[in-house]
């Protein structure tokens, strides 16, 4: 059973793609180190339900939408397993619907809203995971930089777009969404508080 004090353990990806853990948390692993963080906080969650609901609401051109808990990626070359807040998939899964999917079924999107301990891990880890499994497009929403920064797959590396609360995401992979950014700002702050 893993909990809160194996942050940092080495373990392998057989290991720990099955492995029970204790609820409430979060656990990832990269390159064999377990990763162990907090459930997102409320700010947090609403920037999501503002994402996940606007691309549920104007698109119909994915097969499923999954949040954190709902799916896992798996890079074996890196000993890795990554949890995205939100990952858009465009079709079904090649062969069985078994547990095994995971490892033949990978999304066109994967979308991060950072957290302040996940800044480095969304900002430099993910991104080279992300690339590696072959995502078409990884956002990264950064509501204390009032940024969305939206990389597309390139031929050889990511190519970057920074958005601001002016700015409204968009994606080929989504025919129809639009969201400006600035929604997703607002659900990340606090309206009783002054700005």
């Amino acid at each position: 059973m893993l909990g809160p004090q194996d942050h940092g353990r080495k373990m392998s990806l057989e290991d720990f793609e099955f492995a029970e853990v204790e609820e409430g948390r979060i656990y990832e692993l990269h390159q064999g180190i377990v990763i162990v963080s907090d459930g997102p906080e409320y700010f947090h969650s609403m920037q999501i339900v503002v994402i996940r609901g606007a691309i549920l609401c104007t698109c119909n051109s994915y097969h499923a939408v999954f949040g954190a808990m709902e799916c896992k990626l798996l890079i074996p070359a890196r000993e890795s397993e990554c949890h995205p807040d939100i990952t858009v998939y465009s079709t079904p899964p090649p062969g069985k619907k078994d547990r095994a999917l995971w490892r033949t079924w990978n999304p066109e999107l994967a979308i991060e809203v950072v957290s302040e301990g996940s800044r480095d891990r969304d900002y430099v880890e993910k991104r080279e995971e992300y690339w590696e499994l072959g995502v078409k497009e990884y956002w990264i929403v950064d509501a204390k930089l009032a940024q969305v920064l939206a990389l597309r797959r390139g031929r050889s590396d990511w190519i970057e777009r920074a958005l601001g609360p002016t700015d409204a995401i968009e994606s080929k992979l989504l025919p129809g969404f639009k969201l400006p950014c600035k929604d997703i700002f607002d659900a990340a702050r606090d309206p009783d508080e002054t700005p």
